[in-house]
């Protein structure tokens, strides 16, 4: 059994998503979020780009005792992870699109995948899509703005509201019935979209799916925390932290944010 914490990174706020499923499914575990907002969003960045700031993020959350390192972040994931589980010897759990739920349910064999430039383009999603999707049609959609906003505490803006239904309504006009959130910070956008979309289109995000595959993971190496106390969690911003409490400030665990050059 293992008390240290379980390290968690993402280009910013989005991941905390994630951190919330994984709190949620094993309260008794300590966490650290690194928010990377200095260099968000990681979507519009050169694939060596998003590799040097996965390695920085890494070497950070190793030097802070983690026994596990979510990679919070599907552009990080896809363009960074392989390298990341190849040079470091502790595990990495990587956010893929759901696609392959989404493919299997879909009625109208239409679905939509809203994301970043980084994971659209990236080989493991056209790898998963490829595996999961014949003979379904997969609309992509770039989000392309839609980080930034969330980052500057944007969320119940209407200029907000204007792009995301700019992105949505084409692939609604098209017939999808699934739409899948490519992208750990659009989960925080599911009000509005629930807004904007008719009752037979599903939502789907990776946060759920996440948290029981660390907790997976946790259980294979012999890392499950054996503490019988509520854990800790302690949140690092390079970015504003008054945007980073906001998003949090709802939950009843204990914690603490810390603004830190990394």
């Amino acid at each position: 059994m293992d008390d240290r914490p379980i390290g968690i990174f993402d280009s910013g706020i989005g991941g905390t998503s994630i951190w919330g499923e994984i709190q949620e499914l094993m309260p008794y575990e300590n966490c650290i979020y690194l928010a990377d907002s200095k260099y968000a969003p990681y979507g519009e960045k050169s694939q060596q780009r998003i590799l040097e700031l996965s390695i920085k993020n890494t070497e950070y959350l190793l030097n802070q005792n983690c026994k596990l390192i979510v990679v919070a972040c599907n552009t990080a994931t896809t363009n960074a992870i392989s390298y990341l589980r190849t040079n470091y010897n502790l595990p990495f759990i990587g956010i893929e699109p759901a696609i392959k739920p989404a493919a299997i349910n879909t009625k109208s064999k239409i679905i939509g995948i809203l994301a970043t430039k980084g994971t659209l383009s990236s080989s493991l999603f056209h790898s998963t899509t490829k595996n999961h999707a014949a003979g379904i049609t997969v609309l992509e959609q770039r989000g392309t703005g839609l980080v930034e906003m969330i980052e500057n505490g944007q969320l119940r803006s209407k200029e907000l509201y204007q792009l995301l239904e700019s992105y949505i309504k084409p692939m609604l006009d098209q017939g999808m019935d699934y739409l899948v959130l490519g992208c750990t910070h659009y989960p925080y956008l599911i009000p509005l979209l629930k807004k904007m979309l008719p009752e037979h289109v599903t939502i789907i995000d990776s946060g759920e799916a996440v948290a029981r595959q660390t907790k997976i993971v946790l259980e294979k190496n012999g890392l499950l925390s054996n503490a019988t106390k509520l854990g800790s969690h302690q949140f690092y911003t390079n970015g504003d932290e008054t945007v980073l409490s906001s998003i949090i400030e709802s939950t009843t665990v204990k914690y603490t944010v810390q603004s830190k050059d990394f």
